[in-house]
């Protein structure tokens, strides 16, 4: 008992040492930070709140009520969101963004994996293999879309290709017929985004050690067993992101439909973007179109919380440190 309180007598005053120890805080420091802070972070609130905020707050205003952008505004209630749910075209929109979804996790990724674990290894001309696969991201999408539509006319490009290797009897009509032109539209977008997804598999493929994979092989494991068991799930978290920036670009598909085949033929293309900016613009119904606005926000915005709750939320929980006192 006696040696326990000298201890903590000793230790007494050197706690008090260790306080008066601590630089004193300048007086208009805290200030100084918040001032900084104001003026760093204002111009890009300004935009966000403008940019961002207030098109999301107009568009549910205007989505209750009966607007043609020249007539007087007409109170409608949720006679809108009534309209839309009882619309055949956007439910057929709607189911179109899921198919496109769907073949994206189903044929992109395994592809995407492929080539990017491929263009990780030593092989020749490896700079101008990655170089090939990137530049079609790089093209915009109204360029895109205007060089496939050229080269998938009628007796175009692709149909010359097939007639050349002797496949004449494959050529269809790629944008014209109802059953095939979704997927016609879905190679289109896996050639002009399949390369970003290539480029970020590296990324993750680049950050894995090397002595975990030269430890494997040291214990008899094929290059299989390898690339199974320790580069695919350390490649989790970048296959993770990924797959959600693909199922939200899939939901907000618009560009390359819209400059191929608007929506056609016989809204056999149609997503849910076109099938907005086709009522909201083109139709004047602009409080319907803003109320499918609002529809296609929650969409995306649903899915962003159930991915980031049951997917996501276990590659952020380790970047979290908690100060334990």
């Amino acid at each position: 008992m006696t040696q326990t309180s000298g201890t903590a007598v000793a230790a007494a005053p050197s706690a008090r040492a260790g306080r008066t120890a601590r630089p004193a805080r300048r007086p208009g420091g805290s200030r100084a930070k918040r001032l900084e802070l104001a003026l760093l972070l204002t111009p890009a609130l300004i935009l966000f709140v403008g940019f961002v905020l207030l098109p999301i707050a107009a568009s549910v205003y205007y989505s209750f009520y009966k607007w043609t952008g020249f007539s007087p505004r007409t109170w409608f209630g949720f006679g809108n969101y009534a309209r839309i749910l009882d619309d055949e075209v956007f439910r057929q929109s709607l189911w179109h963004n899921i198919v496109i979804a769907v073949l994206s996790l189903v044929i992109q990724l395994p592809l995407a994996i492929g080539i990017a674990l491929m263009l990780n290894g030593k092989i020749r001309g490896r700079a101008v293999l990655r170089l090939i696969v990137f530049a079609p991201y790089v093209l915009s999408e109204a360029i895109t879309a205007v060089v496939w539509l050229l080269m998938l006319q009628p007796d175009g490009f692709v149909d010359q290709l097939f007639k050349a290797v002797g496949a004449g009897g494959l050529i269809q009509d790629w944008l014209a017929d109802g059953d095939l032109v979704l997927y016609t539209l879905f190679v289109v977008v896996t050639w002009k985004y399949l390369g970003f997804g290539i480029i970020l598999l590296l990324a993750g493929l680049q950050s894995i050690p090397a002595e975990l994979k030269e430890a494997a092989a040291t214990d008899g494991a094929t290059s299989w067993q390898t690339t199974r068991s320790i580069v695919l799930p350390l490649l989790g978290p970048t296959i993770r992101i990924w797959i959600f920036l693909s199922v939200i670009g899939s939901l907000q598909l618009f560009d390359l439909v819209w400059i191929m085949t608007l929506g056609g033929p016989a809204n056999a293309s149609s997503t849910m973007a076109v099938y907005l900016l086709d009522r909201g613009f083109t139709r004047y119904e602009f409080g319907y179109g803003s109320a499918v606005s609002v529809v296609l926000f929650i969409v995306c915005f649903i899915f962003a919380l159930l991915y980031q709750r049951f997917a996501l939320r276990r590659d952020t929980q380790g970047a979290l440190t908690r100060i334990v006192e």
